[in-house]
Parts: C-alpha cells; sequence; structure tokens
C-alpha cells in the first residue's frame, strides 16, 4: 500500500516535502505503506483551496449540498469491504468489528446528515427578527486512529451540509482509510477545494491548521492533553474549537439489576475495539452484596475474548494499535497491582509478535486509583465496590472525565434517577443502544461541544439575527 499525494483543490497533488510517514499492521508489526508527510506550505495551500471553495459551496441550498452527501454515501458504500479491510490492517480491529462498526456506523451517520437536509430549518423568526444560521467558514477536522473513518464522518458530514469547507488531518496510524474516503469524494465529483485532505504528524500539520488565519473553526477528536493544546494554539485568532476528548466512563450496576447481563454486557462494552474507545465504561460499580459474583462473571465473561489474528472470523480481541499504546497499557496494569488491585483475569501469554494485551479484570481498585482515574485505552476493566445509590453516583462522578456511561436496575425509574445524577454527557440504562442521531460528547475535560445529529450540525453553524 503506498499513496504519494495529497488531495487539494479537487485534485491529487504533490506535497511540497520528500517526508513519509510509514503505517505498520498493529498485528504482524510489518509495515505495510507509506503515505506523504505534509507540513506547513501543504496545509497552507490546503487552507487557501478550502477558502476559496467556500463563497460557491455556502451559497448552494442545503439540498444541493445534500444531494452530493448522497453520492457520498454511494461511494463509501461500494468501498464498505475495503474500508473494513483497511482499518482492520492498520488499526487491528477484528474484521467481523471493523465491517459491522468501523465500516457500518459511518454509512449511517452520513446518511441522516443527507436526509437531515430535509427538515433542519436553517432560518426562523422570533417577533420581528429573521434568524439565520450560515456556515461558519473553512473547518479543520482532526480525526483520532481508533475509530477512523467514523470520526471523520462525524465531522465532514455536518461541516459539509452546514456549508463549510473542510480540511482533513488524519491521525497518522490510520492515513489509508482517509485515503479512500478522498477517493469517494473525488469519484462524488464535490466541487473543487471543498474537501482537502492532508496526512501529516500532529505537531506539525495539526498546529499548522490550530494556527491558520485562515481557518474558522477546529474540530479535533484525541486525548484532553492535545485538546487543551490545540485550544491555546486556537485561540491566537479567536477561532472556534470543538473537541471530543477522553473518558473514563462508569457502568453503575445497582443491587437490584439482571447481574448476569449487566457484567456481560459491561465486559464487551470495556473490551470493543480491544478497550480503544473513549466511550468505554472501563469502571465497573458493583454492590458489596454481588460483588464476588460479579467478579467471577466478569472473569468468565473476559475468557471469552481471547486474542486472535483479526483477520479471523472468530476473534473478538485484536492488538492494540501500537507499540507505545500497548507498553502504556501494560504500565497501568502494573500500577494497578502495585496499588492493591487484585488480577482476576489478564495475564495470558499472547502472540510472540503484534501489539497484543490479554483482556484483564483488575478487583478491589479504589476510586482514587490510577487505574480508577486515568484513561487506559486498552482491554483493562476496574471493578469497584459500593454501599447504596449515592456512594455509587460519588463514585461516578469522582473523575475528571464526563463522557458516557451506564445503569442498570430492575427498576427503570430507579436507574433514570441515577442517570441524572451522573455528570456525563450521555448515559445507556439496561443496555440500551447507541443512538447516532442522539447528541455525543462530554462534561468536564471530555470536551467541548457536541457530534452527531443535528447537534452536530449546529456546531458548525452561526446565528445571525435581522430585524426589519
Amino acid at each position: 500500500m503506498k499513496r504519494t499525494k495529497l488531495y487539494l483543490g479537487g485534485e491529487w497533488v504533490q506535497p511540497t516535502g520528500s517526508d513519509v510517514l510509514e503505517v505498520e499492521n498493529p498485528a504482524t508489526e510489518q509495515i505495510i505503506g507509506v503515505v506523504p508527510a505534509a507540513g506547513a506550505a501543504d496545509v497552507d495551500r490546503a487552507v487557501h483551496a478550502a477558502r476559496d471553495a467556500f463563497p460557491a459551496w455556502s451559497g448552494m441550498s442545503p439540498r444541493q449540498r445534500a444531494e452530493y452527501l448522497d453520492r457520498l454515501w454511494q461511494g463509501l458504500h461500494r468501498r464498505r469491504d475495503d474500508i473494513a479491510r483497511t482499518i482492520t490492517m492498520e488499526l487491528g480491529t477484528p474484521l467481523k468489528v471493523a465491517t459491522a462498526i468501523q465500516a457500518g456506523l459511518p454509512l449511517t451517520v452520513l446518511r441522516g446528515y443527507a436526509d437531515l437536509a430535509e427538515s433542519y430549518e436553517f432560518t426562523e423568526r422570533i417577533g420581528h427578527s429573521l434568524i439565520l444560521k450560515e456556515p461558519i467558514g473553512v473547518v479543520a477536522a482532526i480525526t483520532p486512529w481508533n475509530y477512523p473513518l467514523h470520526q471523520m464522518i462525524a465531522k465532514v458530514a455536518p461541516a459539509l451540509l452546514a456549508g463549510c469547507t473542510v480540511v482533513l488531518k488524519p491521525a497518522e496510524l490510520t492515513p489509508f482509510v482517509a485515503y479512500l474516503l478522498a477517493d469517494a469524494v473525488h469519484e462524488a465529483e464535490l466541487p473543487a477545494g471543498v474537501f482537502n485532505l492532508v496526512c501529516g504528524p500532529g505537531p506539525v500539520a495539526g498546529a499548522a491548521l490550530a494556527v491558520h488565519p485562515g481557518v474558522d473553526m477546529v474540530s479535533f477528536t484525541g486525548s484532553t492533553e492535545v485538546g487543551k493544546r490545540i485550544s491555546v494554539l486556537a485561540a491566537e485568532n479567536v477561532k472556534k474549537v470543538a473537541l471530543e476528548l477522553g473518558g473514563k466512563s462508569a457502568n453503575v450496576i445497582l443491587d437490584d439489576a439482571d447481574l448476569t447481563a449487566a457484567v456481560k454486557v459491561g465486559v464487551g462494552n470495556a473490551l470493543l475495539n480491544a478497550g480503544q474507545t473513549c466511550m468505554a465504561w472501563t469502571r465497573m460499580l458493583v454492590p458489596h452484596s454481588r460483588y464476588e459474583q460479579a467478579l467471577e462473571l466478569a472473569a468468565a465473561a473476559a475468557g471469552k475474548y481471547p486474542v486472535g489474528n483479526p483477520m479471523l472470523e472468530g476473534t473478538r480481541l485484536g492488538p492494540l494499535s501500537s507499540a507505545r499504546q500497548r507498553s502504556s497499557v501494560l504500565a497501568h496494569i502494573e500500577t494497578g497491582l502495585s496499588q492493591g488491585a487484585r488480577l482476576v483475569a489478564g495475564g495470558d501469554e499472547v502472540p510472540p509478535h503484534g501489539h497484543y494485551v490479554p483482556a484483564t479484570v483488575l478487583a478491589d481498585v479504589k476510586p482514587d486509583d490510577v487505574v480508577a482515574q486515568e484513561e487506559i485505552f486498552g482491554p483493562v476493566l476496574a471493578v469497584i465496590p459500593f454501599g447504596d445509590d449515592d456512594e455509587a453516583v460519588s463514585i461516578a462522578n469522582n473523575s475528571r472525565y464526563g463522557l458516557s456511561g451506564a445503569v442498570w436496575s430492575g427498576d427503570e425509574e430507579r436507574a433514570l434517577a441515577v442517570a441524572h445524577r451522573l455528570q456525563t454527557g450521555s448515559v445507556d440504562i439496561n443496555g440500551a443502544a447507541f443512538n447516532p442521531q442522539a447528541p455525543f460528547g462530554g462534561y468536564k475535560q471530555s470536551g467541548i461541544g457536541r457530534e452527531l445529529g443535528r447537534y452536530g450540525l449546529e456546531e458548525f453553524l452561526q446565528t445571525k439575527a435581522i430585524q426589519r
């Protein structure tokens, strides 16, 4: 796999420099290809192309823009199998999961935005005022490696529907799927400059986008620390910043819950994508009275996730994204054990090649322990006992993050009461399914702004009032 050009102004063009990014297959530790490493000069070309395209694109009606989104959906749908295989090779997500989620979810989100053009009101009246919702301008979309295409579409689709033009900077670990997106954009014949692709290191290409005076908004998904840095850089030009950052979500299992279902689903949630999910329920809170039973269930559930070749049909737990990520996760596990946690699952041997970490369940974790406070981003579940509902809420809210969470109870009203008290952007009750039309985003240091559905669209709009 090799890509030598950048997508700027509707054309595949040579980068200004000769540096490249090597892309590794985390299951084999073999280099599978290279892409250009864009520099500040390439970013500048991309931003100028987006600025040039903005007047005509923003002047179209939302329905006209939605027609392009529909054609983009068709192009991505035709590439669905290629997308899944590419993400499995770049990231290590098991192929079955990659097909259903990594390739399937972005299609659902994109279809939702194409359809939203029919119902969303871009104008309204308040008394003698006409309220207009207008595109914010040129958007820099800086996306992560863990759900690469989903995060691209969650930014690009609403930005384009709003009338913005986009410069996409994908993660260095997973750039090839961004090229598949650019291929589909080109095939859909979006006007030149509406979508631009620059691959490059975050400290170079990402920083250049954040400070560029021609960028009106930065939409970033990634770590909280990098999000803070982007906010500082963007503040130089007082540009809008939307941030979707880390999480340390709590799965609160009350004493009247279906414990078997709650633990099984909770373990599966924590291990999805090898635990590399910002909204994963990585803290399982269980009543003292059911604690040991929950640990037995959690260990048994984790045992059904042996690591394996992500290309094989039956694999449920693939490798981590990189050697660096694996080292970080293993260090967190060691820290947890040194602080008194008990290993009830994990420690198994893994293949000699590949960045694998076995499914790990840590018992007897205290609410202030490192493994209960820091986002590990690996297949590690911390189980914490509690006394009553008040203590469960207190433990759940004892975090600098507030992205997601869950509550389980045989009494839905009781579960809802607890959910109301959780300081987090979303809560699932009794295993309710993810809703791609509902707003997604966090409280506290989990971010600023919302993605998905009409809330995601409104992030890329600014409001004007005309009195007459």
